[in-house]
């Protein structure tokens, strides 16, 4: 794979994590307005903190091992981030009896 087809891919992958963890952000968000409990302030702080310092070098460590590749890393946050947020529409849908609920992303590309 080249140099640009490799950035590429990176770049579409990540378009693709954004989007999806941009519909997930909607979908806490609507979540929140009726079981609010795991988002109190301290209960979200403490565990993203622990969990990014966890995940960043657990990241470095395996991508520095040629465990896998960037390609492959940005590949698989995108697979990752759109799963979640599957999960929030099917769990939103539930919750609003069957209304079909589609968590919308950034348009792939898309700076906002």
């Amino acid at each position: 794979m080249s140099t640009d087809a490799t950035a590429e891919t990176i770049e579409q992958a990540y378009a693709r994590y954004k989007a999806a963890m941009h519909g997930m952000q909607a979908g806490v968000a609507t979540k929140m307005g009726f079981d609010p409990s795991e988002t109190t302030p301290k209960h979200l702080r403490v565990g993203i903190n622990g969990a990014m310092s966890d995940y960043g070098a657990l990241v470095k460590l395996l991508i520095d091992r040629g465990v896998f590749t960037n390609v492959e890393y940005a590949i698989a946050i995108a697979d990752g981030a759109e799963r979640e947020r599957a999960m929030y529409e099917k769990e939103l849908t539930d919750h609003f009896g069957g209304v079909q609920i589609h968590l919308a992303g950034l348009n792939p590309g898309s700076t906002e």
